[in-house]
C-alpha cells in the first residue's frame, strides 16, 4: 500500500471538490492530506481534508467519516466547524473552517526555545484560560457522547486574532452512543494517554481529562519530566509499572511561577485509576478558576 508521505498531489491544485477549489497543501497526517480551499458561493478560504481511497482499508474509511460526523455535529467555539463531507473517484474528503493560527505545540516550543529564562514557559493565566476553555468545549463534546481520545498541543490551533483555542482532529473520537471503531486497538498518543487506554479498557470523559492534564503539565513548565525512555512502547510500559510515579518532578520545582496548589491539581488530572480523576470537566475548571481567583487577589493585595 502506498504512503501518505510519498505520494504527490500536485496535480490536485485547482480542481473541484464539493462546493469548493483546491488552492495547495497545508499539512499531511498519518493518512490524509489538508488542502487549503476558496469556496465561491461564500468567497471565502477553507480547509479540506482528503483521504486517498488507495490508502483507504474499511476501518480507515469508518473512522474518517466517524472523524467529520463527530465534529459536525458539536457545534462550539473552540471545537473545530465541519461543513461538508463527500468522496469523489479518487478520494474521500471533508471540509472545515480554516484556522489562521500556531498549534499549541508550536507556542510551546517557541516559548522553550526563549533567550529569557522567564519566557521560557507560557504565561500563568493565559495558560490557565486556554485550558479553561479546551475544558469547556471536551465537556460540550462529553455532553453529546463523543470522548476526543487524542487531545494534545498538536491538536489545538490558537487562533491568531482571537487567541481562542480550537480542538481539531477527532479522527479516534469514540462516539458512545455508536460503533467503537478502535475497541481493542491501542489508539492515540502515547505520551498523552492515559493508562486505561493502554489497558484497552472503556474509556470516557476521564480519559480526555488525563490528557488535559499532560498538556496543563507541559504548558506550565515547556517539557514534561518523564524518565527516559527509547520507544513509545517503553514510555506506554513505564505509565503502567510507575502509575502515579510517572512524572519525576513537579510543575513547582520547575517553574518558579507555581506554588504546590497548582501541583495538586494538575496531579489530580494525571492520577492512575480514573476513579481518583476529577469527575468531569465542569470540576477541573471550577478547580483552575478559583486558582486563578487566589492568584488575582494575592497580586491585588501585593
Amino acid at each position: 500500500m502506498a504512503s501518505i508521505k510519498k505520494m504527490n498531489f500536485n496535480h490536485l491544485v485547482g480542481q473541484k471538490v464539493g462546493t469548493v477549489t483546491l488552492l495547495k497543501e497545508l499539512a499531511r497526517g498519518g493518512m490524509a492530506v489538508i488542502f487549503t480551499a476558496y469556496q465561491q458561493s461564500l468567497k471565502r478560504q477553507i480547509a479540506v481534508k482528503i483521504l486517498p481511497k488507495s490508502l483507504v482499508t474499511p476501518i480507515a474509511a469508518k473512522l474518517f467519516q466517524q472523524e467529520a460526523e463527530s465534529a459536525a455535529i458539536l457545534s462550539h467555539p473552540n471545537i473545530i466547524p465541519i461543513y461538508e463531507v463527500g468522496e469523489t473517484d479518487d478520494f474521500l474528503f471533508f471540509t472545515m473552517q480554516l484556522v489562521n493560527g500556531q498549534t499549541l505545540a508550536d507556542l510551546i516550543d517557541m516559548a522553550a526555545k526563549s533567550l529569557l529564562s522567564f519566557h521560557r514557559v507560557l504565561p500563568l493565566d493565559t495558560t490557565i484560560h486556554f485550558v479553561i476553555s479546551v475544558l469547556d468545549a471536551l465537556g460540550y463534546a462529553h455532553s453529546e457522547d463523543i470522548i476526543h481520545r487524542d487531545i494534545k498541543p498538536a491538536n489545538i490551533i490558537i487562533e491568531s486574532h482571537t487567541k481562542r483555542p480550537i480542538i481539531t482532529d477527532f479522527g479516534i473520537a469514540t462516539v458512545s452512543r455508536g460503533e467503537n471503531l478502535t475497541k481493542g486497538v491501542i489508539a492515540g498518543t502515547p505520551v498523552y494517554m492515559a493508562p486505561e487506554e493502554i489497558l484497552r479498557g472503556g474509556v470516557d470523559e476521564r480519559t480526555d481529562i488525563y490528557a488535559t492534564g499532560v498538556v496543563l503539565f507541559e504548558m506550565l513548565t515547556s517539557f514534561l519530566p518523564l524518565p527516559a525512555f527509547k520507544t513509545a512502547r517503553e514510555l506506554l510500559e513505564m505509565k503502567l509499572s510507575l502509575k502515579d510515579r510517572l512524572f519525576t518532578k513537579k510543575p513547582s520545582q520547575m517553574n518558579q511561577m507555581i506554588d504546590p496548589a497548582m501541583d495538586n491539581i494538575v496531579f489530580k488530572a494525571l492520577t492512575y485509576d480514573p476513579n481518583n480523576r476529577y469527575t468531569n470537566c465542569q470540576e477541573f475548571i471550577q478547580q483552575l478558576k478559583a486558582y486563578l481567583n487566589r492568584n488575582v487577589s494575592n497580586r491585588f493585595r501585593g
